[in-house]
């Protein structure tokens, strides 16, 4: 067995590194952190590809002299704590003294620094974790800390590192969630040479959350301010009825840090439930205020997490707070904001509308239809291949008990009945409709149930993914342009993307800093809902799920929440519009789920109708 042997402070710094230092983000964390705990009211942050090449944090805190400057590249070495009963008492940001030499390890680092009564600045620079010089500098009060190379010293965890635009993205959401948790401090975020956004100190949290979302959200926002127990709560949330696709704007604060808490975030959407539809999530800037003694805030290396020591009470104490501002704003009845509208039948588009062929009184001629192979007749057998318009006809339906065999396909050139002479062809019959969403159908084996909403969504979605592979997207140009303003966060999103939604069928041009217009919107998206989801489309974006260098699943994520936007059920049903959407339903390439997954459709057989009754 190899002999027990102390490890260098270069292995052991570079180990701390890999705890702390995961990506370019969790670097401007540490420094950012830096620069609050030393008083500063002004810091700008810079960075260029995704945060690879270089980090820059400046500020005008209180600066240190040389010894300070020099102590702080050594382990374990701080200013916020003696003891461990310190941690009781904790009120700044660090308090480890590990973030320093673990990015000097991994990196070339740069640090200049001046305090305020000293007549010059001292520079020390360090690379992969060797002191390369300390020296005299100019430099105004404050400090520059300067990161290059990150992670050439061990390529190993530079291979780890996602694309540009993934770490830009994780760095532009932690300097704004530093700048919400501090508003008296100015913000500058500056990308490639660009300016992202440049925030001045604020007197008010509602200001602050104007400067980096927008002023429609403080519009759409409540403010809270409620205390119990030793246990504050302030901050903004949501209206209701306002909701976004992700959780993004879901930010959480314990005395000011921004934390990653289930238990706020659950008793968050807790609160909700009544006012949201199922998917949707509301948006809150929320601030917990408590005493340090009664969270641990050392319970993750990146201290991202925190544990509380009475969860039901924090849990409890958020959930009555925000259940409380949202009665006194009036909430009579849930607002939900559901993407499907239900209109009434003389104004919601036909059920078939994604292909005229079927729509109600319409009266088809002779359609082509393009040639497939007939599927086998089980039921969870789908075609295997689906047409780019899949308009179905239909043979005899096979007797084959208990499963619902999809409708043969004829070969091209055939012709098709109307769907009420293809349902006699398939034995099928429509009884009725049940809750609204459900189709009810008896056919020669038995009873089948419709998820209108999840076949429409598949339908939709096919024909979506058909018409972008084909660069044909049908779009139509509004008569009153839609404004939009954004935070500079999701404006620089958006501006990377013009081009690409324009392709599909949504055009939005820029109309001034952070201020947007929705100019054209595909055919099947009311001009009403054309804010809302492009702000989906965005919250898509932040995922990562709209990357460009993946143009296949980017089109399936976009057309699968287009597909949700377009289904428009009306509130009754007429036997040929129900028989259509079958139709149009087993034509597809799978059908049946939905594009999320869920079951279309399910049969209960003759024999098992008869077995439940006894007979």
């Amino acid at each position: 067995m190899p002999r027990i042997r102390v490890l260098s402070d270069r292995v052991a710094n570079q180990i701390a590194a890999g705890e702390v230092i995961e990506r370019p983000a969790a670097v401007i964390k540490e420094l950012v952190e830096n620069s609050l705990d030393a008083g500063a009211t002004r810091i700008e942050v810079e960075f260029r590809h995704g945060g690879r090449s270089y980090l820059r944090v400046e500020d005008n805190g209180c600066g240190m002299s040389k010894d300070d400057a020099l102590l702080s590249l050594e382990r374990h070495a701080t200013s916020k704590i003696v003891e461990t009963v310190d941690l009781d008492t904790l009120h700044s940001f660090g308090f480890r003294g590990e973030a320093l030499p673990s990015i000097a390890s991994v990196s070339k680092f740069e640090l200049q620094t001046r305090p305020a009564d000293a007549p010059a600045g001292t520079e020390v620079l360090v690379n992969g974790g060797k002191l390369v010089h300390v020296r005299e500098c100019g430099i105004a009060p404050g400090t520059r800390m300067t990161v290059t190379h990150l992670f050439n010293a061990v390529p190993a965890r530079r291979k780890f590192l996602k694309s540009d635009a993934t770490e830009s993205a994780h760095i532009i959401q932690t300097v704004r969630l530093y700048a919400l948790a501090c508003p008296q401090t100015a913000f500058t975020l500056i990308e490639d040479g660009r300016v992202l956004f440049q925030s001045p100190a604020c007197t008010t949290l509602e200001e602050r959350v104007a400067e980096i979302f927008g002023r429609q959200f403080t519009t759409d926002s409540l403010a809270v301010d409620a205390t119990e127990e030793g246990l504050r709560l302030t901050g903004l949330i949501g209206k209701p009825g306002v909701s976004r696709a992700a959780r993004h704007e879901m930010i959480t604060f314990v005395n000011h840090r921004p934390v990653d808490s289930r238990t706020l975030n659950y008793a968050l959407i807790e609160s909700y439930t009544t006012s949201l539809p199922k998917g949707r999530y509301p948006v809150a800037v929320l601030f917990l205020e408590m005493s340090p003694a009664a969270v641990d805030v050392n319970v993750h290396p990146a201290k991202r997490e925190v544990r509380f020591r009475s969860e039901g009470q924090v849990r409890g104490f958020v959930v009555r707070t925000v259940l409380q501002c949202l009665r006194e704003f009036g909430m009579g009845a849930p607002v939900v904001d559901a993407a499907p509208v239900l209109l009434p039948p003389t104004v919601a588009p036909s059920i078939a509308a994604p292909f005229p062929e079927w729509r109600p009184g319409h009266q088809p001629g002779e359609v082509q239809v393009p040639q497939r192979t007939s599927p086998p007749a089980g039921l969870m057998a789908p075609p295997p291949s689906a047409p780019s318009v899949p308009v179905p006809t239909f043979a005899p339906r096979p007797e084959v008990a208990g499963h619902l065999a999809p409708p043969p396909i004829q070969n091209r050139g055939s012709k098709i009945p109307n769907p009420a002479a293809a349902s006699r062809l398939l034995g099928w019959r429509f009884l009725g409709t049940a809750h609204g969403d459900f189709a009810l159908f008896e056919s020669p084996a038995g009873v089948v149930v419709v998820d209108r909403r999840a076949g429409h969504e598949r339908v939709w979605f096919e024909r979506l993914t058909a018409q972008f592979a084909d660069g044909k997207v049908e779009s139509q140009r509004l008569l009153f342009a839609v404004p939009v303003e954004l935070d500079p966060v999701a404006s620089a999103m958006l501006l990377d993307k013009l081009k690409w939604l324009a392709r599909h069928g949504v055009e939005v041009a820029e109309f001034g800093r952070n201020f947007f217009r929705i100019e054209s919107v595909p055919t099947w998206l009311e001009p009403e809902g054309a804010e809302r989801f492009l702000r989906d489309v965005l919250a898509l974006m932040r995922d990562g799920r709209l990357d460009e260098k993946n143009p296949r699943l980017a089109e399936d994520e976009f057309a699968r929440l287009a597909a949700q936007r377009a289904v428009r059920l009306p509130e009754t049903i007429s036997d040929t519009e129900a028989l259509a959407l079958v139709a149009q339903l087993f034509a597809c390439s799978q059908p049946h789920t939905s594009p999320t997954g869920r079951p279309t459709h399910f049969e209960l057989s003759r024999g098992e109708l008869a077995r439940r009754f006894q007979r």
